[in-house]
């Protein structure tokens, strides 16, 4: 798969976010509303990623920053969003690669620690998290209370956090993304 750095408006990426919404549709019966502004993905303090096998976009997702002056957040954090495969390329790695480029990408541009929000009737994204590393940390922002979400937090590859704060932040301040990645 090559990735391209695309806009989140780009004609692609809204393609492929029109279908992640619809599989958000299919498994939990409504879209995900949680507010997404597409400047927020725009380098330096964001990125969206375009996934093409042959020329054709198959997979998506991206990365918006986060810091501690934002409730449930640390310095440095970035939010993977809309993380996605579409149905016929799944089951080659592409999920995995798309989260190891959105990783890279976000430590590149001085990311520290990557948190998201998935969903409990997601189970292969679920699984791709927690075989990547990633840890479970309490619900937060506008999954706080949504039953059927689940939030994980990794430091970045590198970065100078203590050994335990990849669990630190998101969720303490106040009790607290979609990804429909399969691998």
């Amino acid at each position: 798969m090559r990735t391209r750095v695309v806009p989140y408006d780009h004609p692609h990426a809204r393609v492929l976010i029109a279908e992640v919404q619809r599989e958000y549709v299919r498994r939990y019966g409504e879209e995900d509303i949680t507010p997404v502004d597409p400047a927020e993905f725009a380098p330096p303090r964001g990125l969206f990623l375009v996934g093409y096998l042959d020329g054709v976009p198959v997979a998506c997702g991206g990365w918006r920053a986060h810091d501690a002056d934002e409730p449930e957040f640390l310095d440095g954090d970035a939010e993977i969003k809309r993380m996605y495969v579409v149905p016929a390329a799944r089951g080659r790695g592409l999920a995995r690669a798309m989260l190891a480029e959105l990783e890279r990408s976000a430590a590149e541009a001085g990311r520290r620690r990557i948190v998201l929000e998935t969903g409990l009737k997601q189970p292969e994204a679920v699984a791709l998290y927690q075989s990547s590393g990633y840890r479970r940390v309490p619900n937060f922002g506008a999954y706080r209370c949504h039953p059927d979400s689940v939030c994980f937090a990794k430091p970045v590859a590198g970065a100078d956090r203590p050994a335990d704060a990849g669990t630190a932040g998101v969720g303490t301040a106040t009790d607290a993304g979609v990804a429909a990645a399969a691998d």
